[in-house]
């Protein structure tokens, strides 16, 4: 099974909605491409490093997600975000052991942190 990580920054003149809107629209993706949606995080609006697209910030979501087969999915998910004008950026990792149980390790201690 093939673990993935995504994080993309929104446009930071969305509102909420339409930020829940993305997330829920790219969860959906995954789902009907037979991926396993593991976590959802919303970091909300953060300030940018340098300029993309003339904004000093944006919304960062980050999706974490597996899979079992060798399909295209990558392709596919890749090809809807570079079309969606709501997302400035965006990075997929697909992690290696290590970095996955680094993640599970993450999510364990924000789970503990919100509760």
């Amino acid at each position: 099974m093939s673990h993935y990580e995504s994080v993309f920054i929104l446009n930071p003149a969305l509102s909420e909605d339409q930020v829940k809107d993305v997330i829920k629209k790219y969860e959906k993706l995954l789902k009907e491409n037979n991926c396993n949606v593991v976590e959802v995080e919303n970091w909300g609006l953060k300030k940018l490093a340098y300029k993309i697209q003339n904004k000093l910030s944006g919304f960062y979501v980050l999706i974490d997600f597996e899979k079992n087969d060798a399909s295209n999915i990558i392709d596919i998910y890749e090809l809807e975000l570079k079309r969606d004008e709501r997302v400035m950026r965006f990075l997929n990792v697909k992690l290696d052991k290590d970095a996955n149980n680094w993640a599970i390790k993450r999510r364990k201690k924000l789970k503990k942190v919100n509760a």
